[in-house]
């Protein structure tokens, strides 16, 4: 079962009834999904996620985002984006992130899982988290890691998928609204 039949299997069984991909996005195609790509990191965070941006928070900076940070990294191949789309609208996206130090080339680091808000619990989080997981073991990596607010419910996501707890860094980041600094956990899964 692929990844795009797990995800439409998850949308029938919901009476969901919609088309839904999930594939990696190329460094050609920013001109086409930058709008996408924006809406989703400025609906995120605007929605008060904590993915490394504090409000006032503009559509513009989520488009500088992608095209400063993301897609150069896409295209100098030290990252690879992933997209789920429904009904072929781009509305989720994953990171998975291979620009590591020579003495870690077994693992990756996941980032940037987002879904827009009006497209939650369709099954995308972990359709793109299965997507980047496969993507990482063909590339022979055996471990991942990754970092989330602590109790948010992507923390409750990860650890459903495997993913186990390193740790906790008490005052990690600021939330994105108010002058509070909250907790930030690791997560590691090992792949066999």
């Amino acid at each position: 079962m692929t990844i795009t039949d797990t995800v439409n299997s998850f949308a029938a069984t919901h009476g969901v009834f919609m088309s839904q991909v999930i594939r990696q996005i190329q460094p050609d195609e920013w001109g086409k999904h930058k709008q996408d790509l924006s809406g989703i990191l400025h609906s995120t965070v605007l929605g008060g996620a904590s993915v490394g941006f504090i409000r006032p928070f503009a559509p513009k900076d989520a488009t500088q985002f992608w095209q400063d940070k993301i897609f150069p990294a896409v295209a100098a191949g030290q990252a690879i984006l992933f997209g789920a789309f429904v009904d072929q609208q781009l509305r989720g996206t994953v990171l998975l992130d291979l620009d590591l130090p020579p003495n870690q080339p077994h693992r990756a680091n996941v980032a940037k899982l987002l879904v827009h808000p009006a497209a939650r619990r369709l099954g995308l989080g972990r359709a793109l988290m299965q997507a980047a997981e496969a993507e990482a073991r063909i590339r022979s990596k055996t471990l991942l890691l990754l970092d989330t607010r602590t109790g948010d419910p992507s923390q409750q996501l990860y650890e459903s998928m495997g993913y186990q707890v390193a740790g906790v860094v008490p005052g990690f980041c600021r939330h994105p609204e108010e002058e509070i600094f909250e907790s930030t956990t690791y997560l590691f899964k090992p792949l066999g």
